[in-house]
């Protein structure tokens, strides 16, 4: 049941390598983009380290109880609950970044593209903040119908989280398309984040 709700979370994990996925090829033409549309990638961009700390440190505190059937249940939600807020907060936090910046410069649809964006982060963290309302409300005083009652959490709000992380990731992917990615190549920090990321365990474990 707890591997459950850990795998819901490789969906972010993913997720923040799409967000960060910027560190290919700047094209082979001579001419960079726009730089009105690489002062927009480095806002962007400069937001997501500290939230691909957050993000990364609540995977691995979660990882790091589910396979532990031996922990006290008020422990075992104490750390759930606060990698679900943690795990909100971190994509919430990016969403605000992507909505603060506005529509990439000079890109045709680039409005439609950072709203869905953002709109579709905001999806994701509100399924996190779902997921710590339900575990905050389990009965830890009973081992047994705490275990239960996390095995029904994972049941039926996991797919939901993964939902909105699919639906997050394509819409990055997206948004990161054509003269966009090439501004984001050149920037220190979405290159810093992507090698993050991409070294994780946590996120190489996700792609199968």
């Amino acid at each position: 049941m707890n591997k459950k709700l850990t795998a819901a979370l490789s969906g972010g994990a993913v997720l923040v390598v799409a967000l960060t996925g910027c560190t290919g090829s700047s094209g082979g033409g001579s001419k960079g983009p726009d730089p009105k549309l690489v002062a927009w990638a480095k806002t962007v961009c400069d937001a997501v380290p500290a939230q691909d700390a957050k993000i990364k440190a609540a995977n691995a505190s979660i990882a790091s109880i589910a396979t532990d059937s031996n922990l006290p249940p008020q422990s075992a939600q104490k750390t759930y609950s606060q990698a679900f807020q943690d795990l909100a907060d971190g994509y919430q936090a990016l969403a605000d970044a992507i909505d603060k910046a506005g529509a990439p410069p000079g890109i045709g649809d680039g409005a439609k593209r950072q709203q869905d964006a953002a709109k579709n982060l905001v999806g994701l963290s509100t399924s996190y903040v779902n997921l710590k309302k339900k575990v905050d409300g389990l009965d830890t005083k009973d081992q047994i119908k705490f275990a239960q009652g996390l095995k029904d959490v994972a049941a039926t709000q996991t797919d939901e989280v993964g939902k909105q992380s699919s639906n997050g990731t394509e819409a990055l992917k997206r948004l990161e398309e054509g003269d966009v990615k090439q501004a984001m190549a050149q920037q220190p920090s979405c290159k810093v984040a992507a090698a993050s990321v991409s070294a994780s365990p946590t996120a190489q474990s996700t792609t199968g």
